[in-house]
């Protein structure tokens, strides 16, 4: 099979290859895989006592083509959507992949096609782990989040308008009409470095929280919270305490597999708007690579294999 992997340990290139379709163990399923989510750490994630070439990426849909022995709820012709990191068999940049039964997971709605399921599980699931490690905000409270116009900040603004919260949110100039189309009431460009005392201005006591979703955003979302308020940090930033205010990262430990569910029949529905920048073909998958780790997106970028 075609795949884009790194081809050796003193290698961390990526190139196009042909490999051994995987074969699977008692608790894998074997995926055909239709359309991956490129995200900008797809060849950063590597399992431990790996075998090369190893095919890169986590994130894709497909139709499962043979289940293991001890798998239950999932059969062959099933259309998923998953999100499979550090798998020894491989990544799903790939026209197969091996993926474990117990990783997420998650039927794809009918009125999705695979270019759209393949771009939410990450994005979604970061998004939804991070709002449900935040303390409880009523409606009418505000969030600011930080790099807002990637995948996981369309998601971010759309899901906290819907829980009645107001929504800053900081990108260049080029993304605050779309921000505003996504419901955002408050959008700053984040090369002016007054942007803080913008937010300040909007919510003098400053917001209940921030989603820092680029590096090098937490420490300046720090600034426009509350005393008392929380930074979720989705990009790891390490940064000095801030007396009463809390910084966490997404917790891991929170499943939130029916929240994705359900978040994917809203976007089939049309109540979830989901973007997708640009649909490359596989074999330009080194080009989707290079444009997702410039960091300036607008939504998702996704491959196709047809």
């Amino acid at each position: 099979m075609r795949a884009f992997v790194i081809p050796s340990p003193q290698c961390s290139s990526v190139e196009l290859a042909r490999v051994p379709v995987p074969r699977i163990g008692r608790e894998e399923l074997l995926v055909r895989i239709k359309a991956v989510g490129v995200g900008i750490h797809d060849s950063y994630f590597l399992p431990p006592g790996i075998s090369y070439p190893f095919p890169i990426g986590i994130e894709a849909a497909g139709v499962v083509e043979e289940v293991g022995s001890a798998v239950a709820g999932h059969q062959p012709g099933d259309r998923i959507a998953f999100v499979s990191s550090m798998q020894v068999r491989g990544g799903t940049w790939a026209e197969y992949a091996a993926v474990r039964a117990d990783s997420l997971i998650v039927p794809i709605p009918a009125g999705l096609d695979f270019e759209q399921a393949a771009a939410v599980p990450v994005a979604g699931n970061t998004t939804l782990r991070a709002f449900r490690t935040l303390p409880p905000i009523q409606a009418g409270g505000s969030i600011f989040v930080a790099g807002a116009s990637g995948a996981i900040g369309t998601f971010a603004v759309q899901l906290a308008r819907a829980k009645g919260w107001q929504v800053a949110a900081s990108a260049s100039q080029h993304n605050h009409e779309y921000l505003a189309s996504l419901g955002a009431t408050k959008i700053v460009d984040y090369h002016d470095r007054s942007w803080p005392d913008e937010i300040r201005r909007w919510r003098p006591g400053g917001t209940d929280a921030a989603l820092a979703i680029q590096p090098n955003t937490t420490a300046d979302s720090l600034r426009v919270v509350k005393d008392g308020g929380t930074v979720i940090t989705i990009s790891g930033d390490q940064v000095a305490p801030t007396p009463g205010v809390t910084v966490a990262m997404p917790s891991h430990s929170i499943n939130v597999r029916d929240e994705l569910v359900a978040l994917m029949e809203r976007i089939a529905s049309g109540q979830m708007r989901l973007t997708i920048e640009k649909v490359y073909p596989f074999e330009d998958g080194l080009e989707a690579l290079a444009k997702v780790r410039t960091r300036r997106a607008r939504g998702k970028t996704v491959l196709t294999l047809r």
